[in-house]
């Protein structure tokens, strides 16, 4: 039996018309009936998606030798979510809403350094009076307060996205509206998506100029200074990078486009622990180099290798994703 005539056989014992079955695959109702006619095929993002819907394997759909219908283990399609419009809505708000702790979660995570940095440079300065033990006890303590800060930050949206998770992990269908609406709010956005990212591209690649500053003026507490300001104007970079990111992820989730398509998501999977594993290392590096010799004023170097480092990490992921999918 060929693919079309398995499609016109699932799609009625479910009772959906062609106009039923379009609309949850956001297609046209054209589009179905030419593959009911035999006429073309559904890219493998549908089939994805078919199988989904009516809860049979992707073989028993595009083996013509396979007759009887192969299901599943799990019958999720009985359950396939549904985002209403006003669900999409809460969704979106969230995002936003979200989009400002992360980036400022970060940020933090970037700047905690920085007390430590200015109160270990001014032990090096007779008129400050500060002890080497007093600036690192309350350098450490302030980071620590400031690191904390902001894992409440991460951990508080871990928690509200909850609700959301289904997204990213599961198919899901959206209700008439949705689409419209989201691509709406998309459009609307897009010139502050692309002004944020000039903004937060042209803040990171001038941040080093305080720094080169510093060393011109070769005084060490003022090198320590400018460092501490090319450190902060970097991460107001990434700041708007990531609300800028996160908001429009949001919405090419909703629309299921690029590598938020169903067959992109083993790819974000695969990259999301790739990079939480690379930090995690890189902060142990950190950490660890740090507390060992004591040279906070050095140990700093981490960071900027590890973020350069970072491009060449997710294009060696990419190629090796691109090989498994081949």
């Amino acid at each position: 039996m060929i693919l079309a005539d398995k499609i016109i056989r699932l799609r009625k014992k479910n009772g959906w018309s062609q106009e039923e079955l379009a609309e949850k695959l956001q297609v046209s109702r054209q589009a179905v009936s030419k593959w009911e006619g035999a006429q073309s095929l559904p890219d493998l993002e549908k089939i994805s998606i078919l199988s989904n819907l009516f809860g049979v394997t992707t073989d028993y759909l595009l083996k013509d030798e396979i007759e009887g219908e192969e299901f599943t283990d799990e019958a999720k399609y009985t359950s396939v979510k549904r985002i209403t419009l006003a669900q999409a809505k809460e969704f979106l708000e969230w995002k936003k809403k979200a989009a400002m702790r992360i980036a400022a979660g970060t940020l933090l995570c970037i700047i905690s350094i920085l007390p430590l940095l200015i109160l270990c440079a001014a032990t090096e300065v007779p008129g400050y009076g500060i002890s080497e033990d007093a600036a690192a006890g309350i350098g450490l303590t302030a980071m620590l307060l400031i690191v904390a800060t902001a894992v409440a930050l991460f951990m508080y949206c871990g928690f509200r996205n909850k609700p959301f998770e289904f997204i990213d992990e599961e198919p899901f269908e959206t209700e008439y509206g949705v689409s419209d609406m989201v691509k709406e709010q998309q459009e609307a956005y897009r010139h502050t998506y692309v002004m944020f990212n000039i903004i937060g591209a042209c803040l990171c690649i001038l941040s080093p100029i305080p720094l080169f500053i510093g060393l011109f003026m070769r005084n060490e507490f003022f090198v320590v200074v400018m460092l501490t300001v090319t450190m902060l104007l970097a991460g107001i970079g990434s700041v708007f990078f990531i609300i800028s990111g996160v908001r429009w992820a949001s919405v090419k989730k909703l629309l299921r486009e690029g590598e938020y398509a169903q067959r992109g998501k083993r790819k974000i999977f695969i990259k999301e622990k790739v990079s939480t594993v690379y930090w995690l290392l890189a902060a142990a590096v950190y950490l660890g180099w740090s507390f060992l010799t004591g040279a906070w004023e050095i140990t700093w170097l981490v960071w900027p290798i590890a973020g350069i480092l970072f491009g060449a990490v997710m294009s060696l992921c990419n190629l090796f994703i691109h090989k498994e999918n081949e």
